[in-house]
Parts: C-alpha cells; sequence; structure tokens
C-alpha cells in the first residue's frame, strides 16, 4: 500500500505551482494529462516506501508548457493553465481536500492581488508616517537617519515596481 506525501499548492490565473514534498524520493514518475490528470508516485526512506499522489485538476492544462523539477527535498511543477482564469480549488472534487493537500502560503496571491501587483500610492507622503518628533528629541543625527529610511522605503517601493509590498519590506529587513 502507498502512501501520500504533503502536497502544496498556489496558483496565478495563468498558472499552478504544485510541490510535493518527499525528501530523498527516488525513482520519481510524473504524468501530466492535458484533461488535467497529475500523477506523482516516487519512493523514498531507508525502506524504500512507496508515496503516491493522483489528483484530478479543477481544469484543463498545458502540458507542452507546464515544467517540472525534482530536487533532494521536494518535487515542483509548474502547471500551465490552458485558460488563463483562476480555479475556486484546485482538484475538481468538492467538498473538504485530502489531508495531504495544502496551501503554500509562501507561493500565494489572492486574484485581486495579481490584478493590483503594479500597487499605485497616489499622492500618499511617505514623510506623514508619524515616526516620533525628533526635533523634539533634539537629535538631528536620528532626524537624518529617519529621514534615510524613509526615502529607501520609499525606493524599494518603487523598485518593487509590481511585486507586493511584503517583498519588498522583507528586503529591507534583511
Amino acid at each position: 500500500m502507498s502512501r501520500h506525501p504533503t502536497v502544496k499548492w498556489a496558483q496565478r490565473s495563468d498558472k499552478v505551482y504544485i510541490t510535493v514534498e518527499l525528501p530523498d524520493a527516488e525513482d520519481v514518475k510524473l504524468k501530466l494529462e492535458p484533461e488535467g490528470k497529475f500523477f506523482f508516485s516516487a519512493t523514498s526512506g531507508a525502506s524504500k516506501t512507496q508515496y503516491e499522489v493522483d489528483l484530478d485538476l479543477f481544469d484543463n492544462v498545458d502540458v507542452n508548457e507546464s515544467k517540472a523539477s525534482v530536487s533532494s527535498r521536494c518535487v515542483c511543477y509548474l502547471v500551465k493553465k490552458a485558460e488563463s482564469k483562476w480555479w475556486n480549488r484546485l482538484i475538481k472534487q468538492e467538498g473538504k481536500p485530502p489531508v495531504y493537500l495544502k496551501v503554500d502560503w509562501d507561493k500565494w496571491v489572492d486574484e485581486d492581488e495579481e490584478k493590483g501587483e503594479d500597487m499605485d500610492f497616489g499622492d500618499f507622503d511617505f514623510n506623514s508616517l508619524n515616526m516620533g518628533d525628533a526635533e523634539d528629541i533634539g537629535d538631528e543625527e536620528e532626524d537624518s537617519e529617519m529621514e534615510d529610511e524613509t526615502k529607501e522605503a520609499e525606493e524599494i517601493v518603487e523598485e518593487a515596481n509590481g511585486d507586493k509590498v511584503e517583498e519588498a519590506l522583507d528586503v529591507k529587513k534583511d
């Protein structure tokens, strides 16, 4: 009897990311059919335990434009959708999804976020952010540092140019 590895997924309007988490997978077999049939099998571990996943995806896919990548920790599959539209779920089966199927929150983007990737802050004044009144403290160096940080934040948002603001702020933290 085979077991199910953890499968994570995320989507964009034109593609689906499917990640099968199975460290040290051997004898990996992947099959993707145009009508949305996704099949994965592999062995892992010292006992060569058999793992399988057989999914009936929500809609048709473009097999020729889809690609797979096998690493020592996981198998990633970038599945190109046949039609550029948002799916209500990954699989056709309605109701509660299988326990091994999870959302990949690291890659997830909501439909409205994808459309709004060119974030327009309009006339928002980043200098109006209340970060404390440095003049009251009497430390001009601290005031200068705050201005530099505000400018850096503005540059990060401009450089993001279509990326999510959260990603830009993560870059700033590093």
